[in-house]
């Protein structure tokens, strides 16, 4: 596969992955690393565009008239934005929370043009996951998939939980293919 004329402003295996589904290789690989603090009273919406906007934009910054794409994805239960769990218990405390509910995944993508014009585009998806039982969860939170990203991995074992999904499967992996694709090609990534 040949590589596009992009950066890609994420270490994530996972969308780069995605990004090689669609064609779409980055030249170069450079995760931004920002302050991924919520803003007091910031929606869970605004906070996902603003993180892939920056995360974007720093990297924008070391490279002038390069195509730069960063995105960024979030779990919310209600208004609450779920963040990288570091332990079991809170792996184990996220289970239960998302046990028998609907909630939903934010993914934001964001391209920044060679002219330095950013464009962010939003994808939601629903899920519904079962009622999840004691041993369930100790299951899932001792195979630790969940390290590294906020709630749990669709991809992995976890899917066996999920009774409903309504969006991009893509945008809850970390990449919503569909809007991600035609950022590309609005700037003239081929």
């Amino acid at each position: 596969m040949a590589e596009k004329d992009f950066i890609l402003a994420s270490g994530s295996p996972q969308r780069l992955s995605l990004l090689r589904q669609i064609g779409f290789e980055p030249k170069k690989i450079e995760p931004a690393d920002i302050d991924e603090s919520e803003k007091k009273g910031e929606k869970a919406s605004a906070y996902v565009k603003r993180m892939a906007l920056e995360k974007a934009r720093k990297i924008a910054e070391k490279h002038p008239g390069a195509v730069v794409l960063g995105a960024d994805t979030v779990v919310v239960v209600g208004a609450k934005i779920l963040h990288k769990c570091h332990t079991d218990e809170e792996q184990t405390a996220v289970m239960k929370l998302l046990s028998g509910k609907a909630h939903r995944v934010l993914s934001a993508v964001c391209v920044i043009g060679a002219d330095g014009r950013a464009a962010v585009r939003l994808n939601t998806t629903r899920i519904l996951m079962k009622k999840l039982s004691d041993e369930e969860i100790r299951g899932y939170v001792a195979s630790h998939e969940w390290v590294g990203c906020c709630g749990y991995k669709i991809e992995g074992a976890l899917a066996a939980f999920v009774t409903k999904m309504i969006g991009s499967y893509s945008g809850v992996v970390g990449l919503p293919l569909y809007e991600t694709r035609n950022l590309l090609l609005g700037v003239g990534i081929k």
